[in-house]
């Protein structure tokens, strides 16, 4: 187990920080804008929350600015802080969950879950602007989980074609390229 709060409370700030004026601004995810991104960080924080619960949800599809929430800069966050509340929960690592359709382990689903938060929270503050930091610790597990990522997932679905970055570059570069991101990519 390990605590996805650091990772979650970032993201939570930067969705703080994002202006009316940043909403239609493109993003590291071809097909998102800004505010598109902020629907589907919504909709996994209520999707990954409710897979730690055991509860999983159906049609939570996400990535349309048009169902934004107007208070997103309050609604947001706080969905945010109640996912990483419920995988502080020992059950909510055992057996198996849902999340997206998909049938997984619990400690996958965290991990999935701490990828989406690190991936995403990068993905935003590089399109607003903002700085991105993110716990060591956490950045190890995302990597593990990008790590295992074969060629069958790198469709563009889920993951884009890794991006050469170098053996030697910081782990976050690493992390984005195996992603399918590239880590110099800036707005504009």
């Amino acid at each position: 187990m390990y605590d996805l709060s650091p990772a979650a409370d970032r993201l939570a700030e930067i969705v703080r920080n994002v202006t009316d004026g940043d909403l239609k601004a493109p993003t590291p995810c071809p097909e998102y804008t800004v505010g598109d991104l902020l629907d589907h960080v919504n909709g996994l924080s209520v999707a990954f929350t409710m897979a730690a619960l055991k509860t999983p949800l159906e049609g939570t599809a996400s990535g349309d600015a048009t169902r934004l929430p107007l208070d997103f800069r309050e609604s947001i966050p706080a969905r945010l802080g109640e996912l990483a509340a419920a995988w502080r929960a020992p059950q909510a690592w055992e057996g198996m969950t849902a999340a997206g359709g998909v049938d997984l382990p619990g400690e996958v689903a965290a991990g999935v879950a701490l990828d989406e938060i690190v991936l995403h929270g990068w993905d935003l503050a590089r399109a607003t602007g903002q700085p991105f930091e993110v716990d060591p610790g956490l950045l190890e597990v995302v990597h593990g989980f990008v790590s295992s990522i074969g060629p069958e997932d790198r469709d563009g679905s889920l993951f884009g074609a890794a991006v050469e970055v170098g053996s030697n570059a910081p782990l976050l570069d690493r992390v984005l390229g195996l992603s399918g991101r590239d880590p110099s990519w800036k707005l504009g």
